[in-house]
């Protein structure tokens, strides 16, 4: 899909520039990586993304400590006692993997964090291609970081730096 979206963009940048209409790419990934706060934010979430992971699996290790004595004990135990210490390792399991769906499920704390802290800084990379893009008059203007194959790129009509420099920063 995307490689097919890919070559009906490129031909219509071809079309365009029949029209003298121009295109240009950039490369979003080399812009975030000149960018100090898109990196301190990305460092901000790898490190709760790790202190999460690490309270998880020390849930899950919970669980797995209890059936091990568990499964010890069960000989000796009475029936209701089983059940009791069945429930209680069920439910820790549960609260385990809830925790789980609450930090990385699809609106989990992750991705609500990730949210907060990069995307204000896509945002302003997005305002400055548009201010570029409105500024010198380009039809088309690609992102070679975005999954999108380019054969060949000219560096004449990369426009990273632009952005960058829109944006305040050095690269």
């Amino acid at each position: 899909m995307k490689k097919s979206l890919f070559i009906f963009l490129m031909a219509a940048a071809m079309s365009f520039t029949a029209w003298g209409q121009r295109f240009a790419y950039i490369d979003t990934e080399y812009i975030l990586d000149n960018i100090p706060e898109y990196q301190a934010a990305e460092r901000e979430v790898e490190e709760l993304s790790i202190e999460w992971q690490v309270e998880i699996e020390n849930k899950f290790a919970e669980v797995d400590r209890l059936y091990r004595e568990y499964q010890a004990e069960a000989p000796l135990l009475p029936d209701e006692i089983k059940r009791q210490r069945e429930d209680e390792i069920i439910q820790i399991e549960r609260e385990a993997k809830e925790l789980q769906m609450q930090r990385f499920g699809r609106e989990g704390d992750l991705f609500t964090k990730r949210q907060e802290l990069i995307q204000p800084i896509q945002d302003q990379v997005y305002q400055a291609v548009e201010e570029i893009a409105s500024r010198g008059n380009y039809a088309v203007i690609f992102d070679k970081a975005g999954g999108a194959s380019m054969i060949y790129t000219d560096v004449r009509y990369d426009l990273s730096d632009d952005v960058l420099q829109r944006m305040g920063y050095r690269n």
